[in-house]
């Protein structure tokens, strides 16, 4: 591979070493594209680091930043640099993936739509298809090269291509073909500057790119799992035939000079149309699935573990793929609304936190997981983890089966310090409650103080000041657990709480306690112990202070820990003298209290930028209240805005001129799938690749025109409507089944002999699919695939086409090439801000609508005016009508909506089909403080025309926060487009 390596990043078997310090790469996935406001992403990052996190993955969307070949965008919401600035302020480690392939569930898979027509199979060593990559992997790699850590930025890591591990019909993967490719992807990284080691996501763990399997082998081997895949209709079924068991052996027979890594693992999952909605996706991937699941991952001794998703974001603007709908939320710890109430994110708190205090797991070996081994039952499991060069080893239980609900009742016998035990030692049982497992320690290092065994989990511990330290224990509810220490640290204290039995047994003291609401704290010398109900564990926030350059806010085994109960969030620490000042948010009037800080006798708490009035507790630590009182702000009602009507379907006038759209003349198409049509009607092949298509036929009347025959394609969800002149023949409503559908539509009435005629046909493109390797199923055409008017031959029609305007050179370079489509308003830019709508119809989408078939445009503004320091997220919501509503009737129930914000595409609305009624919309998008634009398209697929159920901007939980209030995203506002038609 490389021929010299960077003494920042080196790695062992065991783990890496950043800056030749052991570290965790525990890491969240996070898309900067799907989330664009730039000023936001502090915010993410600062709420993945504060759950414990040392890293974010990331990638790059090739199609979103050269949708035009030729022309890399990188300023705007496309600014890469100010990702990275932002990683450094919050301290995060970053891996980068630029692809050029990253699926991602966007759509191609991140593949420009122009590359989609070349004459070369996608992914593959075909010339023109690597030709096509040279231009955006130089300017990226150039990009990640300057932000690598090399030069002080956070980038450690950087990954080639994306799961780059399957070959369907090939049993001999990976081919000379692959390998001479992954090599190219490769050498383009190096040719830009990267010396940072690359790393590979293998989803078939059969050790794909390891080091030493020959060409395209890059420097850490890492593996890629889904194992609850995506049924998120049931999310209480687990699929237990793809629970892993032996993934370390497989690694140490893979990759045994590399530290076993987890490139991604399932944090959450996706729906599709006519799924169920995405919080459903974070039931299936809960906190009992990051207890059992990534508990049993650590039981494999990972040490590089990235979480996808773990805040997901938006499909705005088109960039979704035909299986998503335009929510990305995923279920993802952090919602997409960057809220973290789900208890996910508390979990994982815990767990991250515990592995950053425990550095004896980055060296400790797994062993085999096996069903009734250390005194435990045959229905629980436990798998090792031995200390190498400590003498700490860790016991990670969960049931046999991974997915039972029973409660189980075990012991558990291990050797310690002071010989073999059979735990508990003062009598009854430990009990495994349902989906959970559990971390136990033996011989656990406190600086010096040697914790003999716990059953309960470390939440983490901190030194104080001198010799002090603190340690913070956990359970569940009701749970029985147990730990000892050492004798001759003296006699323990209770001083605060019950409900705990302390005996001496031998040379230790143990120590059982009952899990309850109310904390207990033991004290043994200069060691005090907190004994905490999980629930109460999630509202302590290890935090690290700064250190001086080059660390920085970035993760360090030798950092100093301050450890805070309360908040919703805390988002960061320093100390100024005597004085603790805390960045955070509440959703509550709330109690702060240091637990744990270096400095002795801490005077004062500042809590964004507030001092605060403190006092002692009983145990004699610094508190203060935070008090939270809902601020005054207004919400408009958007039924009562004035809405601005303008038809937008001028195309099925006999009088609207076509002669600036595409004509489809051409007689051969580069795409897999042959032609069906004298020429090709892929829309791809004319620069097409977004939102909706639109297609006119022209032709001459015979007088025996009875019927046309139609072969659609959009994508999953997809929907069409069809005008033979202004008269509706019909619709497809779309399913969340069907990517394409064959029609017959009658002709209702003769045509006169000799006499011209248009056929108008509006698809709706729902985003190109993705694809394993090499089957170019990725190129699957959308548009009209076949057709056939009765009594014709198809060369009678000759057709012409339009999308976006400018296609591929597209028009909007602030919000991209897939925020717009082929319906006349969005041609015309009128979803901009300050559309010129003054002379447009009063009307309104709510309570008139459109009364038959075809595409109505409403754009309306409203100010807000929202107090600072008070983060304050907004929902588009939308009422869904079904058959029966008495005020619905009227008016046809199969309507499509489009929702624009200030120029941004941010939701797609489907009546009959869902699941998504409502649509989060960032700070930055829409104005907190200031004027709004909100635009709207009302497809009407029925011949009685719609109108929307019901529209309501609706605001979440107020979070009086610590966060940096964004700039708005670019919001170029309207100007006339001299070329538009």
């Amino acid at each position: 591979m490389k021929l010299t390596r960077i003494v920042e990043v080196t790695w062992d078997k065991h783990s890496l070493f950043v800056r030749g310090e052991r570290i965790m790469v525990f890491s969240g996935e996070f898309h900067p594209f799907r989330l664009p406001v730039p000023d936001l992403w502090l915010d993410i990052f600062e709420k993945i680091k504060s759950m414990g996190f040392t890293g974010v993955s990331f990638y790059v969307d090739w199609g979103l930043v050269e949708g035009n070949p030729g022309h890399v965008s990188t300023d705007g919401i496309w600014n890469l640099e100010e990702f990275f600035d932002a990683a450094v302020q919050a301290g995060l480690y970053l891996i980068a993936r630029p692809g050029p392939y990253i699926n991602a569930e966007t759509s191609a898979g991140g593949i420009p739509g122009w590359v989609l027509r070349q004459n070369a199979t996608i992914r593959s060593d075909n010339p023109e298809y690597l030709n096509t990559t040279t231009n955006y992997m130089s300017i990226m790699g150039r990009i990640i090269e300057k932000a690598q850590i090399t030069h002080g930025g956070p980038v450690i890591l950087v990954q080639p291509e994306n799961e780059y591990s399957t070959w369907p019909g090939v049993t001999d993967f990976p081919t000379s073909m692959n390998r001479k490719y992954m090599d190219f992807v490769e050498k383009q990284l190096l040719a830009a500057g990267i010396t940072v080691p690359l790393i590979v996501n293998d989803n078939l763990a059969l050790g794909y790119w390891a080091p030493g399997s020959g060409l395209g082998a890059v420097d850490i081997y890492g593996i890629d799992s889904y194992p609850l895949r995506y049924d998120c209709a049931h999310p209480t079924v687990w699929p237990t035939y793809r629970f892993p068991y032996d993934w370390q052996v497989v690694h140490e027979r893979e990759s045994p000079g590399t530290p076993f890594a987890i490139g991604e693992f399932q944090g959450g999952s996706g729906e599709g149309w006519g799924g169920v909605i995405e919080e459903k996706c974070g039931e299936l991937v809960n906190e009992e699935a990051a207890r059992v699941v990534y508990k049993n991952n650590y039981s494999f001794g990972v040490k590089l573990f990235n979480i996808y998703m773990t805040y997901g974001g938006t499909n705005w603007g088109n960039l979704g793929y035909q299986g998503g709908y335009t929510s990305y939320d995923y279920g993802a710890a952090i919602t997409e609304e960057r809220g973290i109430w789900r208890e996910k994110f508390s979990e994982q708190k815990l767990e991250a936190n515990f592995l950053k205090v425990s550095p004896a797991y980055l060296t400790a070996t797994s062993g085999l997981g096996i069903n009734g081994s250390y005194g435990a039952p045959a229905s629980i499991a436990v798998t090792p983890l031995v200390g190498n060069g400590t003498r700490t080893n860790f016991y990670v239980v969960r049931h046999a089966d991974f997915s039972s609900t029973d409660n189980t009742q075990y012991n558990l016998t291990v050797s310690t310090s002071i010989g073999k035990v059979s735990i508990p030692q003062l009598g009854a049982s430990l009990i495994l409650n349902g989906r959970d497992s559990k971390f136990h320690v033996t011989d656990y290092d406190l600086d010096g103080i040697n914790l003999i065994y716990s059953t309960a989990e470390i939440l983490s511990w901190a030194r104080g000041p001198g010799s002090t330290r603190v340690l913070v224990l956990y359970g569940g509810a009701g749970e029985l657990h147990e730990f000892a220490i050492s004798r001759h640290l003296g006699d323990p204290a209770m001083i605060e709480g019950n409900n705990v039995t302390i005996q001496q047994k031998g040379p230790a003291w143990v120590v059982q306690w009952q899990v309850q609401p109310n904390r207990s704290v033991i004290r043994v010398s200069d060691l005090e112990i907190y004994l905490l109900w999980r629930n109460e564990a999630y509202t302590y926030w290890p935090m690290e202070l700064p250190a001086s350059h080059p660390i920085g806010n970035f993760s360090s085994p030798t950092k100093e820990l301050v450890l805070v109960k309360g908040a919703y969030l805390i988002r960061n620490v320093k100390l100024v003298g005597k004085q603790l000042w805390l960045s955070g948010d509440i959703n509550a009037t709330t109690e702060i209290e240091v637990i744990s800080t270096p400095v002795d006798q801490l005077e004062g708490l500042v809590f964004n930028g507030q001092q605060l009035k403190t006092s002692h507790t009983a145990t004699g630590k610094l508190s203060a209240k935070i008090d939270y009182m809902l601020p005054t702000f207004e919400v408009p009602n958007l039924s009562n805005l004035r809405w601005k009507y303008m038809d937008s379907l001028p195309e099925i006038k006999s009088s609207y001129n076509d002669s600036a759209w595409k004509t489809c003349d051409k007689a051969i198409s580069h795409n897999p799938r042959d032609l069906d049509t004298p020429m090709s009607l892929y829309s791809m092949d004319y620069g097409f690749h977004t939102g909706s298509l639109l297609y006119r036929g022209h032709f001459f009347a015979n007088a025996r025109e009875s019927y046309i025959w139609l072969n659609i394609s959009g994508g999953t969800g997809f929907g069409h409507s069809v005008w033979l002149d202004d008269k509706f023949l019909g619709s497809w409503p779309g399913t969340g089944a069907k990517a394409t559908i064959t029609q017959n539509l009658t002709i209702p009435e003769a045509l006169s002999s000799g006499t011209p005629h248009i056929f108008t046909i509006l698809i709706d493109h729902m985003g190109q699919d993705e694809e394993a390797p090499g089957t170019d199923a990725i190129k699957f055409p959308k548009g009209i695939l076949g057709y056939q008017l009765s009594n014709h031959d198809q060369s009678d029609i000759s057709w012409r086409l339009t999308g976006n305007l400018g296609g591929e050179e597209y028009q909007d370079l602030s919000r991209g090439p897939l925020n717009e489509g082929a319906m006349y308003a969005e041609r015309q830019g009128y979803h901009y801000p300050n559309p010129p709508s003054s002379d447009w119809t009063v009307s309104s989408p709510i309570k008139n609508g459109i009364s038959q078939a075809g595409v109505g445009f409403y754009t309306a503004s409203f100010q807000l005016d929202f107090p600072s320091g008070w983060d304050i997220p907004l929902n588009i919501v939308f009422t869904t009508f079904t058959s029966g509503t008495s005020q619905h009737d009227e008016l046809g129930l199969n309507y499509r909506c489009q929702i624009y914000i200030n120029g941004y595409q941010y939701g797609k609305y489907i009546n009959n089909l869902g699941p998504q009624k409502s649509y989060p919309i960032p700070e930055g998008v829409i104005n907190h403080n200031g004027v709004n634009y909100i635009a709207l398209t009302l497809w009407a697929q029925d011949a009685e025309g719609a109108r929307i159920g019901g529209l309501d901007l609706v605001a979440s939980t107020a979070i009086r926060s610590g966060y940096s209030k964004p700039r708005p995203a670019p919001q170029p506002s309207w100007v006339a487009r001299s070329d538009a038609y």
